[in-house]
């Protein structure tokens, strides 16, 4: 038991990076404020400060969400990750409406937020599954397809 204690200590902080979610969630987050950078006019400033936050807000909730001592708590911090990832969906169309970013860009990034959307379904799903069956030992990657959003 201390040992399983001490390799989650050990692990716990490094083990988000290997999750395909989070790497792409990451990924995400940069493309997001590249592009939100790229809006320089002062009277966007809190449109590309949203676009910001909330793209950074995926990855950030993962990585505090794993650190949790439950599956529990980890699913909770995976429902915030999908409510930053809705939140930046909004942001992105605004901006492509307004056109302070073009649709090219705007396509792009609502592509991957969707890929990454549907990976926090799907890891969810997993830990859902866990919790009704916990004898089943589920090893599988939190890569699975979740039903459409």
């Amino acid at each position: 038991m201390i040992v399983d204690s001490l390799r989650v200590a050990l692990c716990g902080m490094s083990d988000f990076k290997k999750l395909v979610v989070w790497q792409k969630a990451h990924a995400l987050a940069l493309h997001a404020h590249r592009t939100a950078m790229g809006i320089r006019a002062s009277r966007y400033a809190s449109l590309r400060s949203q676009i910001i936050r909330s793209a950074m807000s995926i990855p950030a909730n993962i990585v505090e969400g794993r650190r949790q001592d439950s599956e529990r708590d980890f699913a909770r911090f995976l429902h915030y990750s999908l409510n930053s990832a809705y939140e930046l969906e909004y942001h992105l169309m605004l901006a492509r409406d307004m056109e302070v970013i073009p649709d090219a860009e705007a396509s792009s990034l609502l592509a991957e937020l969707i890929q990454v959307r549907r990976m926090l379904h799907g890891l969810l799903k997993r830990i859902k599954l866990k919790k009704i069956n916990p004898k089943s030992s589920s090893t599988g990657s939190p890569r699975m397809k979740a039903p459409s959003d």
